[in-house]
């Protein structure tokens, strides 16, 4: 196989915060990945950066009292402890404040005014008279044109996808003042992404399958004009406003003084800027090496920035005469124990640091996430059961175990020397070489979820050679020494292999066993080949602990405060949580609440959390509900008793069985100050079905 060159990015995080664990699950799929590549003999540059302009960071500068480099700068000094601490290989880390940003974002603006497709016109722009500025489009908020959802920002929806400009937004506020916003006139500058030029590349390179067929199947929706459910038309692609206004925090507007580049034209440009910078550390000529034909760039993103990435990012690079990324790939968001929102305040929140710190193996995260993550830009759930049952079976019960169960007699009995290998242990081990293949196809096209399955199954599979030989009884047994060397040999062999298919996702779990076996780094080819008859390994130590409940349970729990008299906001908060912003009578009509019997309960296999409730609900057929009330309730305590029931939500396929409805209960946001957990419970006359109104 050929060495291929691949350039490999991450979305850059925004330098107004700390990671997130959005952050870490999409670097943690990048790396895997990365990794992967690189044990295939492929020459990757893996790059990352602080998108570090824009008004939000100019605003939280001055609340700080630093300039914006200094704040930048001080959010970039607590990368490294996640990055280091979670294994993840960026080549550089590098800010789109740096000059060879404003560099090539200058450069590729001349490139594409030279193209003819920069112009400039007068707009009229939302300006707040109490701040005095002009306000970006993430500082005005109101309803989405398009479908009308609320609270949407001004440049694009996140319910539907849309994108618009700030004016069209329906009942705009100032997200700065809550001030109604006026307009004024400006003159700006825009990428004429409705040219025809344009259009035609962009409806071609969408749908070339450079993106996955449900990103792409989206993304052509935003080309033709079509007929809108609220009576409105889609116009196809408009022009895109690429400057600000200053004060600005960002790149300037070759000759035109005052004016600067909006952040989303030259946060991707940081991509570049990234590797660039990367490359003239190295001694390397970066325009040569953008302009290899053979190079492949690959862009890791969420869901939620596919507009930038699939139709400014390209075109940009296109008409600017620049290569083109091969592949967007986009992932899902994370969610926490069977699809709830991430609450800091409610202990549901999943702090990467705060993981680090209670002594969790960062490689048991890399485990998980991997083992849930597809091609597919698919929202995936992390639940601390199936965690601690996935980690606690999986690696250590499967995986480690294999090693565990035969180093001891291969050091004790044979000097620490493998052996001869029989036929029946050859069979074992051409079955783990044929998946080779295989297993190597499903890591190229991201299915991490579908390779650590047959990672497993061949795992199964050598257990039970383990089950079948029982080396513990060959060791009791005179005239057996040759067979038990060539069983515990069988079994080195078998995790050597195993482990090399693991290795992208276990990198340091995969250097304590290279160490452990004295072999040099493993990559894929040496799956072809064993370590052979006389091999001498290492002593073995213990290479993985299992979860610990207690370790989850402190993960999990919500933040300390402490005890004391309410202050103002609390007295402001009843329960612990400011009131939900104001709805009207429609908003609240489109939510049936229902009295419904609970005709059983019973406690869920596997779950601490939750219950599985039947439910009658005045129709023909039974409800079945899980809710996660299994620390305030048991099951006997509940049936035939009425509640109150969410009807007309969705039904929502979990783990467990799909749950159809929601039980209403009543908490406090600080469960460990005011533990509780109160399900409704209608006054007696009250029978199943009524609405609650």
């Amino acid at each position: 196989m050929s060495q291929r060159r691949l350039f490999v990015t991450t979305a850059l995080p925004y330098a107004n915060g700390n990671f997130h664990i959005g952050h870490i699950m999409e670097y943690i799929q990048a790396d895997i990945w990365v990794r992967f590549q690189r044990m295939q003999g492929h020459a990757v540059n893996f790059v990352g950066a602080d998108d570090a302009h824009g008004a939000p960071i100019m605003i939280a500068a001055e609340k700080a009292g630093k300039t914006p480099q200094q704040f930048v700068a001080d959010i970039a000094a607590g990368r490294k402890p996640y990055l280091d601490g979670f294994h993840i290989s960026f080549d550089n880390w590098h800010s789109t404040d740096a000059p060879e940003n404003h560099q090539l974002a200058q450069q590729i603006y001349r490139d594409l005014k030279k193209a003819g497709l920069i112009s400039t016109k007068t707009i009229e722009q939302f300006f707040d008279a109490e701040k005095n500025m002009f306000l970006p489009d993430r500082f005005i908020k109101g309803q989405c044109p398009k479908c009308g959802a609320k609270d949407q920002y001004g440049d694009n929806c996140e319910v539907c996808g849309a994108v618009y400009a700030p004016t069209d937004l329906i009942n705009p506020y100032s997200a700065l003042s809550g001030a109604t916003p006026v307009l004024k006139s400006s003159e700006h500058f825009f990428f004429r992404l409705s040219d025809p030029r344009c259009v035609e590349f962009l409806e071609q390179w969408t749908q070339d399958g450079k993106l996955q067929p449900e990103v792409a199947n989206k993304v052509k929706e935003w080309f033709s004009v079509r007929d809108n459910a609220d009576g409105t038309q889609s116009e196809g692609l408009g022009d895109w406003d690429i400057s600000r206004d200053a004060p600005y925090f960002g790149i300037e507007i070759p000759d035109a003084p005052g004016k600067y580049f909006y952040v989303w034209l030259d946060a991707p440009v940081g991509y570049l800027a990234s590797l660039k910078n990367l490359l003239d550390k190295r001694g390397e000529d970066y325009a040569a090496y953008m302009a290899d034909p053979a190079l492949e760039q690959y862009h890791f993103i969420g869901k939620d920035i596919v507009t930038f990435h699939t139709l400014f990012w390209p075109a940009m690079l296109h008409f600017s005469g620049r290569k083109t990324p091969d592949n967007v790939f986009v992932h899902g968001f994370l969610t926490v124990n069977n699809g709830e929102k991430m609450s800091k305040s409610r202990g549901t929140g999943l702090d990467p640091l705060k993981y680090l710190s209670l002594g969790m193996n960062p490689e048991w995260l890399r485990y998980y996430l991997a083992a849930k993550l597809n091609a597919r830009n698919e929202d995936i759930d992390f639940n601390a059961d199936d965690f601690m049952a996935r980690v606690n079976s999986d690696l250590v019960g499967k995986y480690i175990n294999i090693a565990s169960r035969a180093a001891g007699f291969i050091a004790k009995r044979f000097a620490g020397r493998l052996g001869e290998i029989s036929a029946d242990g050859d069979a074992l081990l051409s079955v783990l070489r044929d998946q080779s293949d295989t297993i190597t196809q499903l890591y190229e096209f991201r299915e991490f979820a579908k390779a650590l399955r047959e990672v497993m199954l061949l795992a199964d599979r050598v257990n039970a050679y383990v089950d079948q030989n029982k080396p513990w009884e060959l060791a009791k047994k005179e005239g057996m020494d040759t067979r038990l060397q060539d069983v515990c040999t069988v079994c080195i062999e078998a995790f050597r292999l195993l482990t090399i298919y693991l290795k992208p996702v276990l990198p340091a779990l995969g250097a304590q066993v290279e160490n452990f076996l004295k072999t040099a780094p493993l990559g894929f080819a040496d799956a072809a080949v064993l370590l052979g008859s006389g091999h001498l390994i290492g002593d073995y130590a213990h290479l993985m602990q299992r979860v610990d409940i207690k370790q989850l349970d402190a993960l999990f729990e919500p933040p300390a405060q402490a005890e004391q008299a309410p202050t103002a906001i609390e007295s402001i908060a009843p329960g612990g949580e400011e009131m939900a912003p104001v709805i009207t009578i429609d908003d609240f009509s489109k939510i049936d609440l229902r009295i419904a019997r609970i005709v059983n309960c019973e406690a869920v296999e596997g779950s601490t959390k939750l219950l599985r409730l039947t439910l009658d609900v005045g129709e023909a057929t039974l409800r079945n509900v899980f809710s996660g009330i299994a620390s305030a309730y048991k099951p006997e305590d509940l049936i035939g008793k009425h509640t109150v029931m969410v009807a007309n939500l969705a039904p929502r396929k979990m783990k467990f069985g799909i749950s159809e409805g929601m039980v209403l209960a009543a908490s406090h946001a600080n469960e460990k100050a005011q533990p509780g957990i109160f399900v409704l419970e209608p006054l007696p006359g009250a029978q199943p079905g009524m609405r609650v109104r």
